[in-house]
């Protein structure tokens, strides 16, 4: 078998096993197969009205406390019930109280959310851009296999920048399933913190 023949059998042998370059995405900043919802609605989560509020520091700071705990996703919203009841028993369950621990732990999980969503998009830019460059990159072999004589020093060059961006693309890919998945995860537990307030409160 000739040089090219050999350098064109391990080109295919390599392309065969890598993922094809990103897909023509309506909106290419996101790659998700969950829905984009760039902004959350509080209206749609709490059944009670919405105003500003401001309290004492006493209840100020349990509010601030209790917030702190919700927003945190490795403690189960159920798990959470004890520490809501032990609020309401101490500064009372009125809905404008927890409306207002409900709207503070809403902004402080809408920024977490707005920045995995950001971290998406670029991230998506990036994998669009990484497989412009791998796309080129076959092509810039397939001509170097067309030339006479073949420059094998470039030939390998090119197929071992290939083979890293390649890997590259893969690994960040692997990951795409959990990354798309977190707004969701943290829209539901928004919905589940506010279902859980909305029954404390007594009109």
């Amino acid at each position: 078998m000739t040089a090219r023949a050999l350098t064109g059998a391990a080109l295919l042998a390599l392309g065969a096993a890598t993922v094809a370059p990103a897909a023509d995405f309506s909106d290419p900043t996101w790659p998700c197969i969950q829905r984009k919802v760039a902004q959350l609605s509080p209206g749609i989560m709490w059944p009670h009205p919405i105003e500003a509020q401001s309290f004492d520091v006493e209840t100020e700071a349990a509010v601030k406390e209790l917030v702190g705990r919700m927003v945190l996703r490795r403690i189960p919203v159920e798990d959470l019930e004890p520490t809501v009841t032990a609020f309401t028993a101490a500064h009372g369950n009125d809905s404008a109280l927890l409306g207002h621990v409900f709207m503070s732990a809403f902004e402080i999980m809408s920024r977490q959310r707005q920045t995995v969503m950001k971290g998406i998009e670029d991230y998506s830019l990036s994998q669009i851009a990484l497989s412009e460059r791998i796309e080129a990159t076959r092509i810039e072999i397939n001509t170097l296999l067309d030339a006479e004589p073949l420059d094998h020093d470039r030939i390998d060059a090119a197929e071992e920048q290939l083979a890293w961006d390649e890997r590259i693309y893969t690994d960040r890919a692997q990951s795409l399933t959990y990354v798309c998945e977190t707004p969701v995860i943290l829209e539901q537990r928004l919905f589940a913190i506010g279902q859980m307030l909305a029954r404390s409160v007594t009109e």
